[in-house]
């Protein structure tokens, strides 16, 4: 069963049973109602209120104009873009509140993930409280065992994402009765604490979920690839910020365990290519994917993350030259070693041809003035929704009418939380040396993934493998990161442009002062642009004053209306300048002071988070 179908039946179940718990953590559902006495009768009840939680944990493209934890529009704020006049800023200002309103999947962009809202975490504990009070005697042991694991499975997954966000948050593991104030309003909880009991949770989740319990639904190895990314975030997170190095073993460690999990299964590999896995109709039978969401437009089941890839629409923000130089030439060098020609080109076409594939499959392959940096990013449009651009759009690639499924979660994530974790436990808690065959189980995996036909008439290539013995020499090395690191970090960045991994990358590696582009002038150009012969539109007295190049010697020639023939160089972003100053206070969220307050007139403390 396709999982849109069960989103709107699991969503009918848990308003039916706990429309009152989408306040916040003080406003509380009675728990004991008619309907809920006479649920929870059978495994068909137990999966209609588990599929409640689909929609808020399996996002993929988000529905309609939606922006919340989706690619493209969403996860636009990092170090790989820049945008036209000041960047986004910083949270500077603890807020008034922090609590969301509603239920649906809302987030904090700043942070990469969930408001100051218990609900989800309610829901979990009434999840397990009625599958031991009430459903217990009329499942087997088994059936038993594992609905409790897809329970304990969400709970870790929303005090995971919590935790990311805040910190230390309070760890509630039972339903609160209304009238247990010392509970509900404690304070909040050291966040390796709450991590080792979520860390519990999910021991107990692989030890127990099915293997199989239906197409595209929760299993195992969905649980394990999930389990591999918030262990892999929370072990390097406390391991970067030195906060204690035990967990941070233990929960690397886990890491590993749970992405060798998927790995040894046999049923995933990288026989799809690159393109496919982000513009199918389809991604059923897709041998890469983990898990999808699928939408339908027949349905009315759709999104709008292909439209804003098309050609034709543009972003807040593009692709900087920072990215550009980040991606790794096809030999397997970096762009100043590589014996590609045309390695130490930055035009668009140049790029296209000696990048790493994943570039061509990612960008639009010449200078396009629709994005600010002259870089479009078209990997989630796929390349027949690149023949629209100057007519009118199909609904499967213009508004919010878009059909194209949505990877959720998928191996390329796993073999790199899996190598990852090996690498800096081998680095730096006395884990096993990582050798060659783990890079070649992982990243020489994914960079031997098919070229198309379209990427192949290019004269695309594929990278050659990351050799451990002769890793590449990147003279642009960040001090303290290790050659081997650097490169699986690289290859992290290549992998998931304009997906969610790296604002949440630069948190876990203590590395937010990247998003300081003061430290580097690349952040505010683009690619090495010809503007008479690739981009003449600009060549008018419009633009007369405002477009400007860099050449290679610092100069900036800026277009007066008659030199034309002299813009030629790195584009300069219009206006673009730095976002305001920042502290490491923006590592983790302030909590509303409204709700600060609210504690404190109950006769209770809730702390404010570090560093606010």
């Amino acid at each position: 069963m396709k999982y849109y179908i069960k989103f709107f039946y699991g969503v009918v179940a848990a308003s039916i049973l706990f429309t009152a718990c989408n306040k916040d953590v003080l406003e509380r559902p009675q728990l004991n109602s008619p309907v809920d006495a006479n649920f929870w009768k059978s495994e068909t009840d137990i999966r209609l209120f588990a599929n409640g939680f689909y929609s808020n944990y399996f996002v993929g493209y988000n529905t309609g104009f939606t922006v919340d934890y989706a690619p493209v529009r969403g996860y636009t704020f990092s170090d790989d873009l820049t945008s036209t006049n000041v960047q986004s800023n910083f949270e500077s200002v603890v807020p008034s509140s922090r609590v969301a309103t509603s239920e649906a999947a809302t987030w904090l962009q700043q942070y990469s993930g969930p408001t100051w809202n218990f609900s989800w975490v309610r829901k979990s504990n009434i999840f397990i409280d009625r599958l031991e009070n009430v459903a217990k005697p009329n499942l087997t042991p088994e059936a038993s065992n594992h609905w409790m694991a897809v329970a304990r499975f969400f709970r870790g997954y929303e005090y995971s994402r919590l935790v990311s966000v805040f910190g230390d948050v309070p760890y509630f593991d039972k339903v609160i009765s209304d009238s247990d104030f010392e509970l509900m309003y404690k304070d909040r909880d050291n966040r390796g604490v709450v991590m080792d009991k979520v860390y519990d949770d999910f021991k107990f989740v692989l030890a127990n979920i099915r293997a199989n319990d239906g197409n595209q639904v929760l299993n195992k190895y969905i649980a394990a690839a999930f389990i591999s990314k918030f262990m892999l975030f929370e072990g390097t997170y406390q391991h970067y910020h030195s906060l204690d190095a035990a967990r941070a073993k233990k929960y690397l460690e886990f890491a590993v365990e749970a992405a060798q999990i998927v790995m040894d299964s046999g049923k995933y590999n990288f026989t799809s290519d690159f393109k496919r896995l982000f513009t199918s109709e389809s991604l059923a039978g897709n041998p890469e994917v983990i898990m999808y969401r699928a939408y339908d437009g027949a349905l009315g089941i759709t999104h709008s993350i292909g439209s804003y890839n098309n050609g034709t629409e543009s972003l807040g923000a593009n692709a900087n030259l920072v990215l550009i130089k980040s991606f790794i030439c096809n030999d397997g060098q970096v762009w100043q070693n590589s014996n590609v020609s045309g390695a130490s080109s930055f035009s668009v076409a140049d790029l296209a041809r000696t990048r790493d594939p994943r570039f061509e499959a990612s960008f639009i392959d010449k200078a396009h003035s629709v994005s600010g940096t002259l870089l479009y990013a078209n990997k989630f449009a796929s390349r027949d929704a690149m023949t629209f651009i100057g007519k009118s759009y199909p609904a499967a690639w213009g508004s919010n009418t878009n059909s194209s499924d949505a990877p959720v979660i998928r191996l390329a994530e796993v073999v790199l939380n899996w190598i990852e974790a090996k690498a800096v436990l081998a680095e730096s808690h006395g884990g096993a040396a990582v050798g060659q065959g783990d890079l070649d189980r992982s990243i020489n995996a994914i960079r031997n993934r098919p070229l198309d036909a379209a990427a192949i008439a290019k004269g695309v290539k594929k990278t050659s493998p990351l050799s451990l013995a002769a890793l590449p020499n990147d003279p642009s090395r960040e001090a303290g990161v290790s050659a081997l690191i650097s490169e699986i970090r690289r290859e992290r960045r290549m992998e998931f442009v304009m997906e969610d991994a790296r604002l949440l990358d630069l948190k876990r590696w203590k590395k937010i002062r990247n998003m300081d582009f003061s430290t580097n002038q690349d952040y505010f150009l683009g690619p090495w642009v010809n503007v008479k012969a690739e981009v003449p539109s600009f060549l008018t007295a419009t633009y007369k004053n405002r477009i400007k190049v860099k050449k290679l010697d610092g100069t900036v020639v800026v277009y007066n209306g008659t030199n034309g023939d002299d813009l030629v160089g790195f584009w300069v972003i219009e206006n673009a300048v730095n976002r305001n100053s920042f502290g490491d206070q923006v590592y983790l969220a302030p909590i509303g002071q409204n709700q600060i307050i609210e504690y404190k007139e109950k006769g209770f403390k809730l702390s404010q988070t570090v560093n606010w």
